[in-house]
Parts: C-alpha cells; sequence; structure tokens
C-alpha cells in the first residue's frame, strides 16, 4: 500500500504556499499525484414572509466566485512548483462538500489545521475527517515542510485508531523511527502495554521497527502529554484514531481528537 494520489484543500481567499508546498513534498516522496481542490458556495437568498428580499446568487456574484477560485488555482499551481503530476479541480458548492466529494480521487487529504467561520467559504475539518472516509494529514499553519522521520502513533485501542496505524503505513515504513505509545491511568498499566506490543509487532509484519511506549496519564490532557513528548524526541508526524459523532447537526470530538486538531503544532494523520 502506498499513497498514489494526494487531494489539499486550498482556501480560496487565504491560499497557503506553505500547505501547498508540505502537500506537494508529502506527493513526492510517494511519487504521488496531487490534486489542489478550492470551493465556494453561493449564499442563500433572504427571505421575509415568504418573499425573497435579496437574492445574492447573481450572475455578477458568481462571476466574481469563479475569478477567485481560478486565482487561487493559479497561486496552487505557482505553490506546487513544476516537476511533478498536478491536477487543480474547482466548484461552486461548500468546501466541505467538494472535499468529501473530491475523496474519492485521493489516498490521502491534506488541509491546515483550523476552525471553520464560514460553512461557505472555508472548510470544517472536523467534518471532513469523519465524511471522507479517507486519512486526512492535518498541517499546522506554521509548518513548511514533513519529514515524518520520527513518527509517533497516539494509540488507544479503538476501531479508529486501528483505521489510523493501517492508513499511515506508507509513512510509517519510510519514518527512521516509529514509537508507539498509550497515555493511560495507572490501573491500565498492564492492559496498555499489552496493547502496544502487540501494535509494535503487526507493525514488525510490515518490516517497521516500532518502540512501545505507556505513559501514566499526568495532569492536562493526554493529547498534550503526546505532543510534548514528540516535540521532546523529535517527533514530526502524530498518527491517531478520530473520535467523533454528530448531535443536534452539530460534530461532537473526543478530547484528544479536539485537542490535536486545535492544538497541535505537529502535523497529524487522523482516521475515522
Amino acid at each position: 500500500m502506498s499513497y498514489a494520489s494526494l487531494l489539499v484543500y486550498v482556501n480560496a481567499d487565504h491560499v497557503s504556499t506553505n500547505l501547498v508546498a508540505v502537500a506537494a513534498a508529502v506527493a513526492d516522496k510517494f511519487f504521488a499525484r496531487l490534486i489542489g481542490l478550492s470551493a465556494l458556495a453561493v449564499l442563500p437568498p433572504f427571505v421575509a414572509e415568504g418573499v425573497v428580499v435579496v437574492d445574492n446568487a447573481t450572475e455578477f456574484d458568481i462571476a466574481k466566485m469563479k475569478a477567485k477560485l481560478e486565482s487561487a488555482g493559479n497561486k496552487f499551481r505557482s505553490a506546487a512548483g513544476s516537476g511533478r503530476e498536478v491536477e487543480w479541480r474547482s466548484a461552486i458548492e461548500f468546501p466541505t462538500k467538494a472535499v468529501i466529494d473530491g475523496a474519492r480521487c485521493a489516498d490521502l487529504i491534506v488541509i491546515q489545521k483550523g476552525k471553520s467561520d464560514d460553512i461557505y467559504r472555508t472548510l470544517d475539518p472536523g467534518a471532513a475527517i469523519l465524511g471522507t472516509g479517507r486519512p486526512l494529514l492535518v498541517v499546522p499553519a506554521a509548518a513548511r515542510s514533513l519529514t515524518a522521520e520520527h513518527v509517533f502513533v497516539a494509540w488507544k485501542d479503538t476501531r479508529e485508531a486501528r483505521r489510523a496505524v493501517q492508513d499511515a503505513l506508507p509513512f510509517l515504513r519510510e519514518a527512521g523511527r516509529t514509537t508507539v505509545i498509550e497515555v493511560c491511568e495507572n490501573d491500565r498499566m498492564d492492559a496498555a502495554r499489552h496493547a502496544v506490543n502487540d501494535v509494535a509487532s503487526y507493525l514488525a509484519r510490515h518490516g517497521i521497527k516500532a518502540e512501545a511506549r505507556v505513559e501514566i496519564r499526568a495532569h492536562g490532557s493526554g493529547a498534550d502529554q503526546i505532543i510534548g513528548l514528540a516535540e521532546d524526541e523529535g517527533g514530526d508526524l502524530l498518527v491517531a484514531g478520530a473520535y467523533g459523532h454528530n448531535r443536534l447537526n452539530e460534530w461532537v470530538f473526543g478530547g484528544m481528537t479536539r485537542d490535536l486538531l486545535t492544538s497541535s503544532p505537529i502535523c497529524c494523520l487522523m482516521s475515522h
């Protein structure tokens, strides 16, 4: 298994050259096709007492949106550079839906870390993680490269974590060092050791040498503890399962998932 095709979401209002550079580097690492995607959605008409007062979807507005998407495509191509297989896609559509639909053509989705403050113009990272059926590489805004030389696997014995390990195999095969770590309460140490040793043995069958570790949970969140350990030891990629569900039309995430999405200064590969 490898990544043959990568899709990177490009914010049409703020094209991140850092994000495109990271995506291009990952594409080069795996000799993969790089697809850039951006989308903007039309605002709904304003209706008062059953009468359309303002129809925002004028031809002029749509033309401006298409021009902005074209400009984003040009910036994407420039940032991606030459010497690799690149494709640009754009749509008048909700960005999150466009990414979920576009996931069918990619093995890995690359997005920038951040919150969605406008569903018509920006991607909702959480909804994308839970809706694409693909692993997502979440890249901090300041990141300019990703070597994935030392990969930390944040283990929890769940379906999502097992999926994440499977999805991360291409990175793990290329890594110089892999650490499988679980942070747990003191009374779960034995069970956690058994689990991470199993994961390390599984990876060994794939030719990946991995260190199995268990840490007692300290004060604060488990995510912060793992991030701190990764930073101290030169980890530059975190692999984790993404835990969440939809409740009353809002995505509700587990603490680890939420903290990694909002706080991690390290690139994270997350799978649901």
